[in-house]
């Protein structure tokens, strides 16, 4: 018997081996495992790698332990639901790990101002971090990715125990308390930042096109301190890059800058907000993400810059890791990096091709991309390089937006919240979860 297993690895030395690290994966994954098995594979990132005392998502695995960001931990909240509704972990363990979350932000040590937290605080104390001189207060937008995750939670976890009871009242104790009106600064527009130190000295106004639609949403939805009608129609929409309507590779783009810019445009707001069959007197905002990750995709099929791997499956331009550091990757600042997330989390928009790259990063580039918690953040061919890292801004759409597209469960949620559906029927929306 010995003898024959010497014979075999003599005339097949690596037959009976696994394969390396940095090999391609196994192609007989149907759509509907390697959707479950990415989703399951990315969910660690906020389940395993979740900050122990806090809950909430660590901002990147390649950076300070403490230091967790409070819009990627609003993916993280929306991606635990998700983790619960599929097995990758019980109900119980989910609303232990939520009511871990919401205490841990109604606790009166954890910084915020007027309702609104930082862009990132420490995971330990919830003490701000700034994330740079000025920027050492409240982030208006980050925070309304947290409150889109926790009105999603609030909607979920609806269960009649002293858990779920209990998340629910401190998710509700925490949207009743957000001063969102505080942040027009007495104008029709929302501002992002303000600080005790620092006051207004950001002075960076919100306006569309881009990820923030959620932020004017909520702030209008808010029960306790909403903003008028007018500061969405005088704020978000008074923006010169707000209407679009030119042609792009044959495909009409009604709002945002030229090319759509990068594709989490279409992810960070709508992971709660479902645009199918929701307008405004500005859009259709279906044909909105739908332009927009079709033009990004074009783009990359066309290549004008020459770069290697680009093509009908190895496609997405967002922000990101990239090898000569972290930018907002899109046709018009296209350095050669591929992001997984801007095609996996699009799939809602176009899913024949999100699918067509997500079989190529998993099988084709194997382990030099596919990780402990899923694809790593970024790869440049061109340079042969494989970011290290991952991101909770990242990784969290890929688990929530594959869940929309198969289910629609965050996308319901959300949407069946009253406060939210009253806030889009004062902007003047219309949408199907609008009776």
């Amino acid at each position: 018997m010995r003898i024959l297993i010497y014979l075999i690895l003599l005339l097949y030395p690596f037959s009976l081996l696994p394969a390396a690290s940095g090999g391609k994966k196994e192609k007989s994954l149907s759509d509907e495992e390697l959707m479950t098995l990415v989703q399951k594979q990315t969910f660690r990132y906020f389940w395993d790698y979740g900050h122990p005392v806090s809950g909430l998502a660590r901002e990147r695995s390649n950076g300070s332990d403490d230091i967790v960001t409070i819009g990627g931990s609003g993916f993280g909240v929306m991606a635990i639901i998700v983790g619960a509704e599929r097995g990758f972990v019980t109900r119980e363990q989910a609303a232990e790990r939520m009511l871990k979350i919401v205490s841990f932000l109604n606790d009166k040590s954890t910084n915020s101002y007027h309702g609104i937290w930082a862009h990132w605080i420490d995971g330990q104390t919830g003490k701000t971090v700034p994330f740079s001189r000025k920027d050492d207060g409240a982030d208006l937008v980050e925070s309304a990715f947290m409150f889109e995750g926790l009105l999603a939670a609030h909607q979920y976890f609806d269960k009649d125990t002293p858990v779920e009871r209990n998340i629910r009242g401190l998710i509700n104790g925490l949207w009743r308390q957000a001063e969102w009106n505080w942040f027009t600064n007495g104008e029709d527009v929302l501002y992002w930042h303000w600080s005790p130190n620092n006051g207004w000295a950001m002075n960076h106004q919100i306006k569309g096109h881009n990820e923030c639609h959620i932020t004017y949403i909520l702030a209008a939805a808010s029960p306790t301190y909403p903003i008028a009608e007018s500061v969405y129609h005088k704020g978000w929409a008074n923006s010169i890059v707000f209407r679009n309507g030119k042609q792009f590779y044959d495909i009409t783009l009604p709002l945002g800058t030229d090319f759509g810019g990068p594709l989490f445009f279409t992810h960070y707001s709508y992971m709660g907000l479902d645009p199918r069959g929701l307008k405004d007197r500005y859009a259709d905002y279906e044909e909105q993400m739908k332009a927009h990750t079709l033009i990004n995709r074009a783009y990359c099929i066309d290549n004008p810059k020459g770069y290697k791997g680009y093509g009908a499956q190895c496609w997405g331009l967002t922000a990101s890791d990239g090898d000569k550091g972290y930018s907002a990757h899109c046709p018009g600042n296209d350095r050669g990096v591929i992001t997984p997330t801007a095609a996996l989390s699009s799939i809602p928009y176009a899913p024949e091709y999100s699918l067509q790259a997500m079989r190529y990063f998993y099988e084709e580039l194997g382990g030099k991309l596919w990780g402990e918690y899923g694809f790593k953040d970024a790869f440049n061919l061109t340079e042969n390089w494989f970011a290290p890292s991952y991101l909770a801004i990242d990784q969290g759409p890929i688990v929530v937006m594959i869940e929309n597209y198969r289910t629609g469960l965050i996308w319901k949620l959300f949407m069946s919240h009253p406060d939210v559906q009253s806030g889009l029927k004062k902007l003047g929306f219309t949408s199907p979860y609008l009776k």
